[in-house]
């Protein structure tokens, strides 16, 4: 069985309950709990702890960076190739006459 005995405050802040709250569910047996010196834990099932997600969604951020970091690389290449290529075009006639070489036709669907 996954999960992980927490403290009442701990507990409280999971749940986001007051502890007066986590309390009484421990005196009506609400959940399953245990007395260690005085001191009670209550068991919750499949605990994740908070840390965890915040660092796994630092994770997934970074990768998502690293991602649009390459997209962006990418397409400021294709937009050097474009003006590149509209320049040439632009400026076929000259480069025609120099070179006697026929520019193929401009594509319509980019």
């Amino acid at each position: 069985m996954d999960g992980k005995w927490l403290s009442v405050l701990e507990y409280a802040a999971f749940k986001k309950k007051s502890i007066s709250t986590v309390r009484r569910y421990i005196k009506a047996n609400r959940v399953k709990h245990k007395d260690e010196n005085g001191k009670y834990f209550i068991w919750v099932k499949n605990y994740l702890d908070s840390k965890s997600i915040e660092e796994r969604k630092g994770i997934e951020t970074l990768f998502e960076l690293e991602r649009l970091k390459k997209e962006n690389t990418e397409l400021r290449q294709d937009l050097a190739d474009a003006k590149m290529l509209i320049e040439l075009y632009e400026n076929g006639n000259v480069l025609s006459k120099k070179t006697n070489m026929d520019l193929p036709e401009l594509p319509i669907n980019l």
